[in-house]
């Protein structure tokens, strides 16, 4: 049972990220006024709004899929889940604090709970030695 709550905790993550990709592609807003990724302090002023748009799409599907590959790993008892989870969390990460727009407003609406939610899935994974438990 803990085995499936944890595979479709890990699949439903990676829709949050779809619905970023979503709102990077301006399909809709997740909220009034949120502009995410416009303003990247690391890419928008090296490539405009317009591309960093493009680069935060592609990185938010690729940790979906990442996402949604370790989670199907965990329900169908992979070996493979663990490293596949654990690089999907870092790129998470790295993305949301790639594409942050360098303010300490409105964390939520930049990836600041996805960024928590992957130190949690990491730390459990590699400090608590997830995989080695039974699911």
């Amino acid at each position: 049972m803990m085995r499936f709550i944890v595979g479709v905790f890990i699949v439903l993550h990676s829709l949050v990220h779809l619905l970023y990709f979503s709102q990077s592609q301006r399909l809709f807003e997740l909220r009034p006024e949120m502009v995410w990724p416009d303003g990247s302090w690391a890419f928008s002023r090296l490539f405009g709004d317009e591309t960093t748009r493009l680069l935060a799409s592609i990185s938010c599907v690729l940790a979906a899929i990442g996402f949604v590959a370790g989670g199907i790993g965990i329900l169908f008892v992979q070996v493979w889940w663990r490293p596949v989870v654990v690089g999907a969390a870092a790129f998470s990460s790295i993305v949301f604090v790639l594409f942050w727009d360098g303010k300490m407003q409105k964390l939520d609406a930049q990836g600041g709970v996805g960024i928590l939610i992957n130190i949690a899935i990491l730390a459990i994974v590699l400090i608590l030695q997830w995989s080695d438990f039974e699911f």
